[in-house]
C-alpha cells in the first residue's frame, strides 16, 4: 500500500493507494475525522455492488443519496436534491460526506460538500480507473452548465481518498480503458515511463504501481498550484479539445476519456502546426492500444465555438496545453484568431 499527502491551503489530504483500501475505510475515517452521521453520496451502477459493504463498515447510521448515473445528471438540479437529503439527514459541519463511484460522483458529491453550510468534511472512494487518477485527487468540484462542462465549481481538498486498486479488475472494459486515457496524460506531460509500464502485455498485474505514479504526479503538480493559475494547467492537456468534443456530443455521445483521448492526439497535430515536435504517431499508438478514439467526430467549427467557453481562457488568449519533448508539458498562450485557424485545419 501506498500513502501520499497533499498539503492544501487549508487542509491536509491523506491520499490511501493500494489493493484491499476499501476494506479500511472505516478504520481511516475514524483516524481522520469524528462524525456524528456520515452521508454517502452514489450512483445507481455503484449502489449495488459497494453501497451495503461500505455501510456496514460503520457504527453510525449512514444516510444515502443514490443519483442517476451519467454525466448528463452532472447539473445543478441532482446538487439540490443531494442539499434536500442533507438537510433531511441534519448534517452538520463536524460530519461527513463520503463520495463513492466514478468521476460525476466525486464532481458532484464535492461540489456539494465544499457548499452545504459552506464547509462539511469529504472522502473520496473513486470507483473508476479515471477517478482514482485524476478527479478524486486534488480538490476540484463543479458540475456542468448548458454552455460547457464545469462552468459552476469550487477548489475544495477531500481530507481523505480510499483507491482500492482491486475495484479494477470489476471494471468493464470499456470503462478501464476511459481511464487509461488519464494514465497516458500523464506519460505525456511528466513521466514517459508510465507509457513503457502501459505498453506490457502484463501492465494490468502492475496497477498498483501505475496508479501510484499517476496520482504522484498530480500531488506534486497541486501542491504547487493549488488553484490553477499556472503550473496545474499542464493536467489539462487534452482537455480543451476532449471538452468541447464532450459539449459538442451532448455529454453524451463521448466518455470523458474518449474525449480526452481525441483531445491529445489533436493537440500534438496542433503543436505540429505551430513547429513543435510531432508526437501524433507516439500518442495515438498508445490510445489504439487502450481501444481509444483518436480522431475528431464532430465538425471542427463546432468544436471551435465550443471550446470558446473553457476556462484557460483570458480574454483574446487561450492557455493551451501542448508537449514537447514527451515527458514535459508546456502552457502556450494562443490568439484566438490564431487558434480559430489551428483548429478549423485539424
Amino acid at each position: 500500500m501506498y500513502h501520499l499527502s497533499l498539503q492544501g491551503s487549508t487542509s491536509t489530504s491523506d491520499i490511501y493507494i493500494g489493493a484491499g483500501v476499501f476494506q479500511q475505510t472505516a478504520k481511516r475515517v475514524a483516524e481522520k475525522f469524528k462524525p456524528a452521521r456520515i452521508h454517502v453520496v452514489t450512483d445507481s451502477n455503484v449502489a449495488p455492488l459497494y453501497l451495503k459493504e461500505l455501510c456496514a463498515e460503520f457504527p453510525l447510521n449512514i444516510t444515502t443519496t443514490v443519483i442517476p448515473a451519467g454525466e448528463e445528471y452532472k447539473n445543478l438540479d441532482t446538487v439540490a436534491g443531494i442539499y434536500a437529503d442533507m438537510s433531511k439527514a441534519e448534517l452538520t459541519r463536524s460530519d461527513l460526506v463520503i463520495a463513492l463511484g466514478g468521476g460525476v460522483v466525486g464532481d458532484i458529491t464535492g461540489f456539494a460538500a465544499a457548499t452545504y453550510l459552506r464547509g462539511i468534511h469529504v472522502c473520496q472512494i473513486p470507483t473508476t480507473l479515471l477517478s482514482q487518477v485524476d478527479s478524486s485527487v486534488g480538490g476540484k468540484t463543479g458540475v456542468d452548465l448548458p454552455q460547457g462542462k464545469n462552468l459552476v465549481g469550487a477548489f475544495y481538498q477531500p481530507e481523505l481518498v480510499m483507491i482500492d486498486t482491486d475495484i479494477l479488475t470489476s471494471l468493464p472494459e470499456r470503462i478501464f480503458n476511459d481511464g487509461m486515457a488519464e494514465v497516458i496524460k500523464y506519460g505525456c506531460i511528466s513521466n514517459p515511463t508510465i507509457l513503457e509500464l502501459i505498453a506490457e502485455p502484463d501492465f494490468k498485474s502492475n496497477m498498483e504501481q501505475i496508479v501510484y505514479e499517476s496520482v504522484r504526479i498530480k500531488r506534486d503538480v497541486v501542491q504547487q498550484d493549488e488553484h490553477d493559475t499556472g503550473l496545474r494547467m499542464i493536467l489539462n492537456f487534452g482537455h480543451t479539445i476532449g471538452h468541447a468534443a464532450e459539449k459538442v456530443g451532448h455529454f453524451t455521445e463521448l466518455s470523458h476519456g474518449q474525449a480526452v483521448a481525441i483531445g491529445m492526439v489533436q493537440a500534438a497535430k496542433l503543436g505540429a502546426a505551430l513547429g513543435e515536435a510531432d508526437l501524433t504517431e507516439q500518442i495515438v499508438a498508445a490510445c489504439k492500444a487502450h481501444d481509444l478514439p483518436t480522431e475528431l467526430p464532430y465538425p471542427t467549427e463546432d468544436i471551435y465555438t465550443a471550446l470558446l467557453h473553457d476556462k484557460k481562457r483570458t480574454a483574446d488568449t487561450m492557455n493551451f496545453i501542448l508537449v514537447h519533448p514527451l515527458g514535459k508539458a508546456v502552457i502556450h498562450k494562443i490568439p484566438l484568431e490564431q487558434l480559430h485557424q489551428l483548429i478549423t485545419a485539424l
